[in-house]
């Protein structure tokens, strides 16, 4: 096979295992302003929590990466939901400036309790198969990135079936169409409000943990995933399930050729000229109007 044609696969499959996070991580922060229709700014945050959860549940309990990701998960969920329920639902008819203020401070106090209570120390760790890769037709594939990869795509997957197959997931489709008709048909919106934004803070710190064997955490170091998110999110169309999910695997392929043909520095500038095109030529998004 010839190299230059292997290089090019090698960095087009590379961009997929990163875009997959982004897919998570979109994933989570489109559901929240598909429902409540609010701009999550503290949303890397959530995957930083679930980064440390990993460390903990590592450190202290000797429990591999992957294997603490049931923890990570219900831990930030209701961290997520208590923040929506005592700090969020208060400015939720408020003007969007409240909100974002609200949201920013948010983060600011999570990065600032993480820093508090554990240092702003790099930490990380470190498993048997950090390193380890495995090779098919000439392609190398790092075991964590794969694994990650396809743990991205299974939570996604059985976070779609949640919501198109069961009763809780019925009901905040209901209410990210209606507001008013779901609460005649008798659903506490803001029980589902409180839901929602847990399940997109806990599929978000899912993609967190998953990240563990490969990046050092500290506690900024979900402010480059969220603004990403934020790019992904805006070219699938805000408020799309399906639009975070292409748009994340967009964005990490071209993350990976950018880093490729220009450099690794330039891969942001690649996602933010991407962002800025949308905006000129697609306000709307790849995928048109809001669907959760």
């Amino acid at each position: 096979m010839n190299y230059d044609f292997i290089i090019l696969v090698q960095t087009f499959i590379n961009g997929l295992f990163v875009g997959g996070i982004y897919a998570m991580v979109a994933i989570g922060l489109t559901l929240i302003y598909g429902v409540m229709i609010i701009l999550n700014f503290a949303h890397g945050e959530f995957l930083m929590l679930g980064m440390y959860v990993a460390f903990w549940s590592f450190t202290l309990l000797g429990l591999d990466p992957y294997l603490s990701i049931p923890i990570a998960a219900i831990t930030v969920f209701i961290i997520g939901a208590l923040i929506q329920n005592l700090l969020v639902r208060r400015v939720l008819e408020s003007h969007p400036l409240n909100q974002i203020v609200l949201l920013l401070g948010v983060s600011m106090l999570i990065m600032g309790l993480v820093q508090f209570f554990w240092t702003a120390e790099p930490r990380s760790i470190h498993v048997w198969y950090e390193t380890e890769v495995f090779q098919w037709l000439g392609l190398r594939f790092s075991i964590p990135r794969t694994v990650a990869f396809f743990t991205a795509m299974i939570s996604s997957f059985l976070l779609y079936l949640f919501l198109q197959k069961t009763r809780v997931g019925s009901a905040i489709r209901a209410v990210s169409q209606s507001r008013d008709g779901a609460q005649l048909m008798g659903i506490n919106v803001n029980n589902i409000y409180m839901i929602t934004f847990g399940l997109g803070a806990a599929v978000t710190a899912i993609g967190g943990v998953v990240l563990t064997p490969n990046y050092r955490m500290i506690p900024t170091v979900g402010q480059a995933f969220g603004v990403t998110a934020f790019v992904v999110v805006v070219l699938g169309t805000m408020g799309n399930f399906i639009g975070a999910f292409v748009g994340g695997l967009i964005i990490g392929v071209v993350e990976a050729y950018a880093g490729l043909y220009l450099g690794g520095d330039v891969k942001l500038i690649a996602s933010m000229a991407v962002f800025i095109l949308i905006l000129l030529l697609k306000p709307s998004g790849i995928f048109g109007g809001k669907k959760t």
